[in-house]
């Protein structure tokens, strides 16, 4: 799937955020004012102020916002979900070059907090991904102990898992061992058949 370097990198942004919620491996990674401004420098998110607790509120309630667009059982529920979010966030289209970039749009208004920056930003990064009838590719990882965000960007939409040197590898893995103990038990069962009538064979002669 073509996606322009712009929605890849929102998208990218959404993902992450996303992905800092509480799981069962794992704490919430925007426990505190200090977690959330390592994010913005982490992700490079521009003109943000000085950071507070209204602040991390906000980002909170959009990441909440996101994983709903994740989990939407279709792209009319997801459509519903992200006009809510880009109406809230006051969405104000503008070109911009900003510290060395080339041109690209910015969504948030100007003096917008976090919240609405990356509420507005990615809302209408995942607003390109409905539009072109993908939203199928905004997925959660299938590994039965994970449940982390992504984007399949594969050709025919395979990708299962959130890191296929992590956790596609740790399920092959498991596969197949599950099916080497599977073969070993049915050998050990045969082995015992023949056994039994090996005996049974004794006996008859006996």
């Amino acid at each position: 799937m073509q996606i322009p370097h712009d929605t890849r990198r929102a998208l990218d942004v959404v993902v992450a955020l996303v992905n800092t919620a509480a799981e069962v491996d794992h704490p919430d990674a925007l426990a505190d004012i200090g977690a959330l401004r390592a994010f913005v420098k982490e992700y490079a998110i521009s003109d943000v102020g000085e950071l507070g607790a209204r602040d991390l509120a906000g980002v909170r309630a959009v990441r909440g916002k996101f994983a709903q667009v994740f989990a939407a059982p279709n792209s009319r529920a997801a459509a519903t979900l992200i006009n809510e979010l880009v109406a809230t966030a006051g969405t104000t289209p503008q070109l911009t070059d900003h510290d060395g970039y080339d041109w690209h749009v910015h969504y948030f208004a100007p003096g917008a907090s976090v919240g609405d920056h990356l509420a507005a930003d990615g809302g209408m990064a995942l607003a390109f991904i409905v539009v072109s009838g993908e939203q199928e590719r905004l997925r959660r990882c299938e590994a039965p102990d994970c449940r982390r965000a992504f984007v399949d960007s594969s050709r025919n939409r395979s990708r299962r898992y959130c890191d296929s040197r992590t956790c596609g590898n740790r399920l092959h893995v498991a596969a197949y061992r599950a099916r080497r103990k599977e073969a070993g038990a049915e050998a050990s069962e045969q082995e015992q058949i023949v056994h039994g009538g090996e005996q049974q064979q004794g006996a008859d002669h006996s």
